[in-house]
């Protein structure tokens, strides 16, 4: 028996959530275009108006008042504290958030689909004024809460067909496809890829390397070195030896983030392999230490701070009454090319 199957049952009257799937639509534009009609296109309307004709609805005027009584808190789930990555992130959400009298509650996921979605219900029961949350890969139940918040939800660090509501990032596979091609097109010939905490955004790294080098005709799963464990220096620096044990002729590798950049980096001073001339290396993210390396290493900057700022910024436009034209950002990626690919 469905969720939607059993509210049915248990109440014999129509929900917003019935009213959403009847019109293909998330119940926070149901929730905004009965309340706000103005700020939904023409079309929408229409769409939404039919389906709450054609079931019934009517709107709970007792739930509508309590839902207008939300805490000046927007509710930020991440998922790390520590990571630089994260850090860049919440910065630019704070100083986005400037003088508003609005404050951010943060929550740590660790990486969890069960911590997650704790955390999210823990905000929910506390009305919060908008939500932002990092990535699109949240579990079916997390999912059906952050579509139920009726408060602006922004997603963050990625970019695809079907947000939620609004969504900020960029696409991991095209990035780590850049990476691939950057070493294909320097005359590498055997390029590794090695990844830890392979997380959905890093899998789609994965996926983007992997596309570049079919297209060349160079793929061999056996380039391939990945490990669920977190992601550390010396992680990276035991990859790299395993992706070189098996694969002796290996001369380049992508690595999914900066840490086994690093990591590729010492193992190949340690064992006296020339950066670039024996091997080039290429990162992720491009944190501060990509350039401060000797050699610099090549890698994939992203806009963590930007993100973080223009989130915040799409959440506070929704809440001062401007609906968001465009709910879809694709801030891109930058290619910065170092020393450590430069034969």
């Amino acid at each position: 028996m469905t969720l939607k199957q059993r509210s049915r049952r248990g109440s014999g009257r129509p929900t917003l959530s019935d009213v959403a799937d009847r019109a293909g639509v998330g119940t926070i534009t149901v929730s905004r275009a009965l309340r706000e009609p103005e700020r939904v296109s023409p079309e929408l309307r229409e769409r939404i108006d039919l389906a709450v004709k054609d079931l019934g609805y009517v709107l709970n005027p007792n739930a509508r008042a309590l839902a207008s009584v939300r805490a000046d808190v927007i509710g930020v789930l991440i998922p790390s504290m520590t990571n630089n990555v994260f850090s860049d992130v919440l910065r630019g959400i704070h100083d986005g958030l400037g003088e508003s009298a609005l404050q951010v509650q943060f929550g740590n996921t660790h990486y969890s689909e069960r911590e997650e979605e704790r955390l999210l219900r823990v905000f929910l029961s506390q009305h919060p004024s908008a939500l932002i949350i990092s990535g699109i890969d949240q579990s079916p139940t997390t999912r059906r809460l952050m579509e139920t918040a009726d408060c602006p939800v922004v997603q963050i660090m990625e970019i695809g067909p079907d947000p939620i509501d609004m969504m900020i990032g960029f696409s991991h596979f095209e990035g780590g496809k850049a990476a691939a091609q950057h070493l294909i097109d320097v005359g590498c010939q055997r390029i590794g890829f090695i990844g830890a905490r392979m997380d959905p955004r890093s899998t789609r790294r994965m996926e983007g390397y992997k596309s570049a080098m079919l297209t060349a005709g160079e793929f061999d799963s056996r380039l391939v070195t990945t490990t669920m464990q977190p992601s550390s220096v010396t992680v990276g620096m035991r990859l790299f030896h395993e992706a070189i044990e098996r694969v002796p002729g290996l001369d380049g590798v992508v690595c999914n983030n900066y840490d086994i950049a690093l990591g590729a980096l010492f193992a190949c001073n340690r064992a006296g392999m020339a950066v670039p001339a024996r091997m080039c290396i290429a990162g992720f993210n491009d944190l501060e230490m990509m350039e401060a390396a000797y050699p610099p290493i090549t890698s994939v900057r992203t806009p963590r701070y930007e993100m973080g700022r223009r989130a915040i910024a799409m959440a506070l436009a929704e809440l001062n009454g401007q609906m968001v034209k465009d709910r879809i950002v694709d801030l891109g990626f930058e290619l910065k090319i170092r020393a450590s690919t430069l034969r």
